[in-house]
């Protein structure tokens, strides 16, 4: 089976007001486009392009991927997602307390994990993710630390243990905090390194907020076309700039710590986050084929294929184990005997394979075809 769908770009105040028409081949609207959802899920299931009608109206049961393009003109809120485990139990408890699943202070809105992968299509893409090691703050440090605003931050940066009971410190707003917050802005006028980049771009979107201090803490990265992020359960991570395809578990869970105005939950965050100073997730495709790069994380959920205009002109036919949304960006393709033009896409199921031939460029979303270890 092969059915066309689409949906409406989601308008979030950091998104981009011509990305996402740009992909679509749309005349822009003037509003910040921020997120296209192609889908199942409740939050914004996509529509069939042929007939009345949504994709979950499909689908027997939960899609358990959710394919995006996601187009940042301004920094996202800083959050992390909690595994299987954390899911059931804070989605349990909120129920139990009477909590409206719609309620803006709810952090639990339904039983999963939300382990995300990040593909760039923009250059660059700007992200932090996970905590870098603490001797890689401290020189960044460094050359500042005569500010005697700084060197409180400077004192409890020991080692890599210290991470935990920094980043309190950082989030409550702890004594020094504030000063610490316009010291590091003032540093950061002078240096051109990521870290501080980074500290100015979020000063810029959020005066005052502590997630700009907490960004020391975390890696700066600047991808390019053609690189992705893995983000699992439990990695605090803020895209900062840039239009990527992102594909994650269908989940809504979100549990934010800053550079927001949505709800911060703060106890909850901090049992759901992963401490370790970490090296950066870069998630490294494997190439089945010539032009065709095959993105596979530890997780049951997705996995994405990109498919190259190259082989896509010489034709590929990918194996399928379960249903699968394919999106063309560029160009366009022949698959099942329907033509994708940039921005179309096309919800596939019941086939054990999909072809695909012409001059264009197709991202594949996917059930995982690896073992995971985090949904158990």
């Amino acid at each position: 089976m092969f059915v066309e769908i689409t949906n409406t770009p989601r308008e979030y105040a950091w998104g981009s007001t011509t990305a996402i028409p740009e992909l679509l081949g749309v005349a822009p609207t003037g509003r910040p486009q921020a997120e296209l959802w192609l889908g199942a899920h409740p939050g914004s299931p996509a529509a069939l392009a042929d007939r009345p009608g949504s994709l979950a109206s499909l689908v027997d049961g939960r899609l358990p991927f959710l394919l995006k393009v996601l187009a940042a003109a301004s920094p996202l809120s800083l959050q992390a997602h909690p595994t299987t485990a954390q899911a059931e139990q804070g989605f349990a408890a909120e129920n139990a307390a009477g909590i409206p699943v719609d309620s803006p202070d709810r952090n639990y809105r339904d039983p999963h994990h939300k382990p995300e992968l990040i593909y760039a299509l923009s250059d660059p893409f700007r992200a932090l993710c996970g905590f870098r090691p603490v001797a890689e703050t401290r020189a960044l440090l460094l050359p500042v630390s005569g500010d005697a605003r700084i060197a409180p931050l400077l004192d409890r940066l020991v080692d890599d243990s210290c991470l935990k009971p920094v980043f309190e410190w950082l989030i409550t707003r702890g004594a020094g905090v504030d000063e610490l917050i316009a010291a590091v802005v003032e540093a950061s006028a002078v240096d051109d390194d990521p870290s501080w980049d980074s500290v100015r771009r979020l000063a810029d979107a959020f005066p005052g907020d502590p997630g700009i201090a907490i960004s020391l803490l975390m890696h700066t990265v600047v991808l390019t076309p053609g690189q992705a992020l893995y983000l699992p359960a439990g990695n605090i991570h803020a895209y900062l700039e840039g239009t990527g395809v992102e594909l994650m578990a269908a989940s809504d869970n979100v549990l934010r710590g800053g550079l927001t105005a949505k709800h911060v939950d703060v106890p909850e965050l901090l049992k759901v986050l992963d401490f370790r100073a970490l090296p950066v997730p870069y998630l490294e495709p494997e190439r089945p084929s010539p032009g065709v790069a095959a993105f596979r994380p530890d997780v049951p959920d997705f996995e994405l294929t990109v498919v190259s205009r190259d082989a896509a002109a010489a034709g590929v036919t990918l194996p399928l184990t379960g249903p699968a949304i394919a999106l063309c960006t560029s160009g366009a393709v022949t698959t099942g005997g329907h033509r994708l033009e940039r921005g179309h896409a096309i919800y596939v199921a019941d086939e054990s394979s999909l072809a695909i031939s012409g001059d264009g460029m197709v991202f594949v979303a996917s059930e995982g075809t690896r073992q995971g270890i985090e949904g158990d």
